[in-house]
């Protein structure tokens, strides 16, 4: 009796070992997930760091093109509200007229009191014909008629045209080609923004 209960007691020892190292197996930590929870967080704060300096570079991108827009817009708007001014003579027939336009902004014409004033002299520059080089020196009171009509500060940016009309047109070509460039002569030393293609016959219709 005594060797039976022995034995009993040995093997509920031993089936108590192995249910105490089966709950040490099962309760035992799950190391790789935690590792893999730390390096989720750790990937994330990490993200969210370098998201912070793209964030601050797009604000500053949107705020230098802001400020970039804004300065362009006031340079356009401020050229659109200055004063220019235009020259046209008119090469007649019978004699020779200077029209000068103050212009606002930039294209409406002032066409009152002090928008538009003109000059005629004559005779008209057709009646140069057989001096063609001497059609120029009729334009200088013309021109000193505009510059008393201009601020000095804008006669370099003042376009002036010559467009000569019937009565040149009558003269052969190679008479209207010394005529026109007796004027562009005066014209290129007059001051006012000038090119050699502004002074033309026009043509009939």
């Amino acid at each position: 009796m005594r060797r039976s209960n022995a034995r009993t007691v040995a093997i509920d020892q031993q089936q108590s070992n192995n249910m105490d190292s089966n709950m040490k197996y099962q309760f035992r930590p799950n190391t790789s997930s935690t590792r893999s929870i730390f390096s989720r967080f750790s990937n994330s704060s990490s993200n969210s760091k370098s998201s912070k300096p793209n964030l601050l570079m797009i604000i500053i991108t949107l705020v230098i093109s802001l400020f970039v827009f804004i300065v362009v817009k006031g340079f356009r708007n401020s050229a659109d509200l200055k004063t220019h001014y235009r020259i046209f003579i008119d090469g007649g027939s019978t004699g020779t007229r200077i029209h000068v336009f103050k212009v606002l902004g930039s294209s409406s014409f002032d066409f009152g009191k002090e928008g538009l004033v003109s000059m005629r002299v004559n005779p008209g520059l057709s009646s140069f014909e057989e001096e063609p080089f001497g059609a120029g020196r009729s334009l200088l009171e013309l021109l000193e008629f505009g510059k008393s009509n201009i601020p000095k500060d804008y006669w370099g940016e003042t376009e002036i045209r010559l467009m000569a009309t019937a009565g040149l047109r009558r003269l052969e070509v190679g008479v209207q080609e010394k005529i026109l460039e007796s004027c562009r002569r005066v014209l290129r030393s007059s001051g006012f923004k000038f090119q050699d293609d502004w002074a033309s016959v026009i043509t009939g219709m």
